[in-house]
């Protein structure tokens, strides 16, 4: 198959203005990243937001990032934690981990480090690596969760075993 642009773009946007939520989150993307239209960032955040209201748990993550870091709209950190709830209740693991570490660092919400281990707990389930160790942290330090030398270690050794530095270097840190 050739692989024609112009054409992807038009179906896509038809879709989009039919109100398909796929549609109008991979066009927010489009318009994001260049692909096949000119980069357009309001365009991008308008599609991606449309999608995000319609329950698109990948849109409503992005809409999250965008509120947290600032792209295309003001920060907003109480919005950034509104999306990445949406979309970590659809089990997405980026938004569970970032949902996380909102509710560690008190960024949009308080700070509350039992929240925290509970988002960082289902990404860390599911293998993110960044969540493993935060986890493994949060009980070697015993915030959030009782202090448990165990756990600590399994999740640290979770995220070592993917190649995780900081996670190896808490790990021989903990060595008698």
């Amino acid at each position: 198959l050739v692989q024609n642009n112009r054409q992807a773009f038009f179906w896509m946007q038809k879709a989009a203005t039919q109100g398909h939520a796929g549609a109008q989150y991979q066009l927010g993307v489009m318009y994001a990243k260049g692909q096949c239209v000119s980069q357009d960032g309001g365009q991008a955040f308008a599609w991606v937001q449309k999608a995000a209201a319609q329950g698109n748990a990948p849109a409503q993550y992005q809409l999250g990032m965008a509120y947290a870091e600032g792209y295309y709209v003001g920060r907003n950190d109480k919005q950034a934690v509104l999306w990445f709830q949406k979309a970590a209740e659809h089990c997405l693991v980026p938004a569970q981990y970032n949902l996380g570490w909102m509710y560690e660092n008190g960024r949009g919400v308080g700070r509350d480090e039992e929240q925290a281990a509970v988002w960082y707990q289902k990404a860390a389930e599911q293998g993110d690596v960044r969540a493993q160790h935060n986890l493994g942290m949060l009980y070697v330090q015993g915030r959030g969760v009782a202090q448990d030398k165990e756990q600590a270690t399994f999740w640290l050794q979770q995220a070592a075993e993917q190649g995780y530095a900081k996670s190896r270097e808490q790990l021989e840190r903990q060595k008698p």
